[in-house]
């Protein structure tokens, strides 16, 4: 790969993103039969649908541009997609569902954050270009990528909320005495003096 020009260097990693999008079609199926929680389920489900409609978009932009749409390996998107996967690996018999999704949003959200970084990066070498239309496509798509984002963050926000309730329930469950009645630190300490 000779990188000597601008342009080139557009081409060289748009072929990484398209990768890496494809990448991502052969994961995100993956993630979906893992979650847990149908609202992650379905804001995975409806990422996969956007993923390909990128896909389609990086095609547009290749014809725009003059060159065949073709792959050039994403080493980033594979590494993190590998942590990924160690992620839906874990013990599900001894994880907790709540936190197992917010998981899978944490390897979602490395996912997005890459892209974000790829799609604003080459929307500025398109600009440089004086390239408008390839500009506002990759605009385009580094919104949506934001957009997931921001939904991921706010399933794992209320996943998370919901795990420390649950944990705070069982905490206080397990402080309950014989009689049915929670006893505080300060009820005990008080019980112990009066003992004494």
């Amino acid at each position: 790969m000779k990188i000597d020009s601008i342009d080139t260097l557009l081409t060289e990693e748009l072929r990484d993103v398209y990768d890496a999008e494809k990448q991502i079609t052969k994961a995100l199926p993956k993630m979906m039969k893992a979650a847990h929680s149908q609202e992650l389920k379905h804001a995975l489900e409806e990422h996969l649908e956007v993923t390909k409609g990128q896909i389609f978009r990086l095609e547009e932009i290749f014809d725009l541009i003059d060159e065949k749409p073709r792959s050039h390996p994403c080493a980033g998107m594979k590494g993190i997609i590998a942590e990924g996967n160690e992620m839906l690996q874990a013990d599900k018999r001894q994880s907790h569902e709540n936190l197992m999704d917010a998981a899978i949003i944490s390897a979602a959200q490395r996912v997005e954050h890459y892209e974000i970084a790829a799609y604003g990066t080459l929307r500025t070498y398109a600009e440089m270009l004086g390239n408008d239309r390839v500009a506002n496509l990759l605009e385009q798509t580094k919104k949506e990528e934001a957009e997931a984002d921001r939904k991921l963050s706010e399933i794992s926000g209320r996943l998370l909320t919901a795990e420390r309730q649950g944990s705070q329930e069982e905490t206080e469950n397990g402080r309950m005495t014989g009689n049915g009645r929670s006893r505080s630190p300060h009820a005990k300490a008080s019980a112990r003096s009066r003992r004494a």
